[in-house]
């Protein structure tokens, strides 16, 4: 199985055209046309998950976010990135990231984030995302019963793993509906109320944002990382599918680079 192969079956799930103008997903680093001796998934690339990569005897890791987001003007020792670009060439390792375009895609992150949170029923955020070619950013996700604001974030907090979340004030109606953006989602809230969902769910939203929607639905940010983690399960899922032979891992790698104390 060559790696050209993986890229293919990932790309049909979520094809680059979905990414967003400034993304850069798709193929980082590498040789395509190299077998694979095993594929490492993870959120974000860094020096140390390109060592948890060798340990596991992986020539391929695909992550979420992309390790260049822009053009480098060297590649030395200058920082994090420029140094795991050196390490990955130095090891024949392939990097491949699927970004915006597995975040705008059917069945993407915004889904996988639904499918923990326990969703009855997932629906895309607006009709212009019933189409396969159509960008989905955003998803609404209703939950099997009604809960009120103290026992719906409590869940959150549970099934997402968060020490902490930020909210508005706690909503006095109960929590039905869900809209879900992973990562910073806050474009996304003005459509959620205006679609009358219950709550909001994202990773990261702007300060300013927070105001003049008390008790109009309830705000739940619950950390870029930690709304995003599950997403190595969606590549795992594409791969074991479309190329059963390879063997994948999941990243033991926390990068998060936030830390709650």
């Amino acid at each position: 199985m060559k790696i050209q192969q993986v890229l293919s079956a990932l790309e049909r799930v979520a094809p680059l055209p979905l990414q967003e103008d400034w993304d850069n997903a798709g193929l980082q680093i590498g040789l395509t046309e190299a077998e694979v001796s095993g594929a490492l998934l993870c959120l974000d690339v860094t020096e140390t998950v390109i060592d948890e990569a060798m340990r596991k005897g992986c020539n391929l890791v695909v992550s979420h976010h992309p390790l260049l987001f822009r053009g480098l003007k060297q590649i030395a020792d200058l920082n994090d990135v420029q140094r795991t670009v050196r390490m990955a060439i130095k090891h024949d390792i392939c990097i491949i990231s699927m970004h915006t375009n597995l975040d705008n895609a059917p069945g993407g992150v915004n889904w996988k984030i639904a499918e923990h949170l326990g969703a009855q029923k997932i629906t895309p955020g607006a009709e212009s995302c019933a189409s396969d070619a159509a960008k989905c950013p955003w998803v609404i996700a209703t939950l099997p019963h009604p809960l009120d604001a103290n026992a719906f974030i409590a869940l959150v907090k549970e099934r997402f793993h968060v020490a902490c979340a930020h909210c508005n004030q706690l909503l006095q109606r109960p929590i039905r509906t869900v809209a879900i953006c992973g990562g910073a989602g806050d474009f996304i809230l003005d459509d959620a109320i205006a679609h009358k969902a219950d709550a909001f769910i994202t990773g990261e939203m702007h300060y300013h944002r927070y105001f003049g929607h008390e008790q109009e639905i309830q705000i739940c940010v619950i950390g870029h990382y930690e709304s995003e983690q599950f997403t190595t399960e969606i590549l795992n899922d594409i791969i074991r599918r479309d190329c059963p032979d390879v063997k994948t891992y999941i990243a033991e790698t926390n990068t998060n680079p936030i830390k709650y104390y």
